[in-house]
């Protein structure tokens, strides 16, 4: 299985775990996560490679692939994710980098399963 499947299959599954015991408090997150990286005066687009650069500063794999992946989806080339890489790292640091080699590793099996 790839990890691009595996963890896409494993965030489903857990998510749909959480929000089944109806806690409001964690629907209204959830709901509000998704609405603030919908169009508004920045575009999906910019939102999710903003996305991107925190988690990789916060040093959230799970974040991280979970940004790639709408990156990825909504056309940002491979240039683009490594000025994203770039900017992370200066402003995270070197602890940035490990986070970084999983990102190219997610990125390539992104790219793979095209």
């Amino acid at each position: 299985m790839s990890i691009v499947k595996e963890f896409n299959d494993y965030r489903s599954k857990m998510n749909e775990k959480i929000l089944s015991e109806d806690n409001l408090v964690l629907k209204r997150f959830f709901n509000l996560d998704t609405n603030a990286y919908q169009d508004g005066a920045l575009d999906k687009k910019t939102k999710e490679l903003l996305g991107l650069i925190a988690s990789m500063v916060l040093r959230c794999d799970d974040c991280i692939r979970y940004h790639l992946g709408t990156c990825y989806e909504l056309g940002v080339t491979r240039a683009e994710v490594f000025e994203v890489f770039a900017i992370a790292n200066l402003v995270g640091g070197s602890i940035c980098i490990p986070h970084t080699r999983r990102a190219v590793e997610y990125l390539e099996a992104l790219e793979s399963e095209q």
